[in-house]
């Protein structure tokens, strides 16, 4: 029997290997209700570093999603879940160390769907994820979901007022595929921790790794039917049902801004509260008294972790004017030193995009930028097999044109001149995106310089921001709210204000 043979016949704690046979065909199963449903019909997983398919996943149908949302809402409604602290804290535990007892089956996962690297997935693909569930455990065990504000006099009374925070309610979960356990988790572990009730639905590109998720919940955890529901669908219909559906009452969205404004106003027909994780387009700065060695090495390797896909990374690289043809030649330099190929080969630095469609997308957004004047110095080509592009540097860039304005998710980095400081800051928030960015330089010019441009994070002379503890999100059209940290917690709070008379 496969394992999610022996999965669909339990409903409570067990054991499951999330992990298939190398030579058989990956199938996953959708959680509803504390079951896990095959579905009527799926979609194929393709491994992005080969073009095979993989395994194939169920495509849930506006059925199956009607379902997961009322089981959930009943799991919210008609349980103790959202009041019950010892029973949270005991679930996010368990599941913490399933996550750590399938470890190597999830890291092998993760490097066939999702083209992640060794090192990567050691760090921000999967180990970081993991941490994040231990984190919400333990924050759990101290986080003070009431607070007295004291007596006021008021109409010749004495009225004593305090605050207790509550779960928000059911939460829709949708997240990409560029790190699809970091996204799920990072939505998951502080909504249960809150009380909250989740329906999760997986990229499509990346569905398997997600399903594996509600594999270990169905089978290794006390998490009661209903609290958790896991959907995959090749389509938009699941996610459009979240969003419209108004027994769902927080979305947490992460993905493209352009489709985080069709969720947002998707949402207002019910009001609901909504995180928002969008896109990026951020810039490093590198100034003239920096080791330019270092910056560009540091910049040529971020763009090409993970080919370029995530919202945070610097694709834009801004320069002084004086010092631009010599950090170009270092940063090319540079990109000649990162190896493509099998993402399972520790010797491996870059891995493929995702899909032949994003590298279609990727490429057609060079080609039009170079047709508009840009300079290629380097790249600008596919490479074979799988859904590999070569990393790519543009020079004499319009800084108001598409490929310095527009997200690429692809390893393209854009080099901008500046005059001075305050040209460096102009450039870096000449954007509609506020997600990250990057300054390079003596400490106390660089954190000034920080300072002064919009973005919810932001590195340092090398500073790694990302960690369980660390409130994670953008300003402007990047999005809204923050995942991570306290603050990730309290986006599935709600907070209540009592009062009472007292003598």
């Amino acid at each position: 029997m496969s394992a999610p043979e022996a999965a669909a016949t339990t409903t409570g704690r067990g054991s499951t290997d999330v992990a298939d046979d190398a030579h058989q065909p990956i199938a996953r199963h959708m959680l509803i209700d504390g079951r896990l449903v095959a579905g009527t019909a799926s979609f194929p997983s393709t491994n992005p570093a080969s073009g095979e398919v993989i395994g194939h996943a169920p495509n849930a149908t506006a059925s199956d999603a009607a379902a997961a949302i009322s089981a959930a809402r009943r799991a919210f409604d008609g349980t103790s879940w959202s009041t019950d602290v010892d029973l949270r804290v005991r679930c996010l535990d368990q599941l913490h160390s399933a996550l750590v007892r399938h470890r190597a089956e999830l890291r092998d996962l993760t490097v066939a769907e999702v083209g992640a690297t060794g090192m990567l997935v050691d760090g921000p693909q999967l180990e970081t994820p993991i941490a994040i569930v231990r984190y919400y455990a333990d924050l759990l065990k101290t986080y003070p979901m009431s607070e007295d504000l004291g007596e006021i006099d008021s109409m010749g009374q004495r009225h004593h007022r305090w605050v207790e925070k509550e779960a928000a309610g059911v939460v829709g979960a949708i997240i990409g595929y560029n790190y699809p356990n970091q996204l799920a988790l990072a939505k998951v572990s502080p909504a249960l921790a809150a009380g909250c009730t989740v329906v999760l639905k997986g990229a499509p590109d990346t569905p398997l790794v997600t399903l594996a998720l509600g594999e270990l919940i169905a089978t290794e955890t006390d998490i009661p039917p209903g609290v958790v529901n896991v959907l995959s669908a090749a389509g938009p219909e699941v996610g459009a049902a979240l969003t419209e559906s108004a027994d769902v009452d927080v979305i947490s969205f992460t993905g493209s801004t352009a489709t985080g404004r069709r969720v947002m106003a998707s949402a207002s027909t019910t009001v609901k509260r909504v995180f928002l994780e969008l896109g990026g387009k951020s810039a490093a700065i590198i100034l003239d008294d920096a080791d330019f060695s270092t910056s560009a090495m540091m910049a040529a390797f971020m763009i090409t972790s993970h080919a370029g896909q995530g919202c945070a990374q610097t694709s834009r690289l801004l320069v002084p004017r004086a010092h631009h043809d010599e950090i170009v030649e270092l940063v090319r330099q540079n990109f000649g030193l990162i190896t493509h190929g099998d993402p399972a080969d520790p010797a491996t630095f870059m891995g493929p995009l995702i899909s032949e469609r994003q590298r279609n997308k990727v490429d057609a957004m060079v080609k039009h930028a170079v047709a508009a004047g840009a300079r290629l110095v380097v790249g600008g080509q596919r490479l074979d097999p799988g859904y590999f592009y070569a990393p790519t540097l543009l020079t004499d860039v319009d800084p108001d044109s598409e490929i310095a304005q527009e997200e690429v998710f692809g390893p393209v980095l854009v080099v901008l001149p500046y005059d001075d400081d305050d040209d460096a800051v102009r450039l870096a928030n000449n954007s509609v995106y506020g997600l990250s960015g990057a300054v390079f330089g003596s400490r106390d010019r660089a954190v000034s310089i920080a300072r002064r441009i919009r973005t919810g994070t932001f590195s340092i002379n090398g500073g790694n921001y990302s960690a369980p503890d660390s409130p994670f999100g953008g300003y402007k059209q990047s999005g809204i709210g923050r995942e991570m940290g306290v603050a990730g917690l309290e986006e599935y709070l709600e907070r209540k204000t009592f009062a009472e008379v007292v003598a």
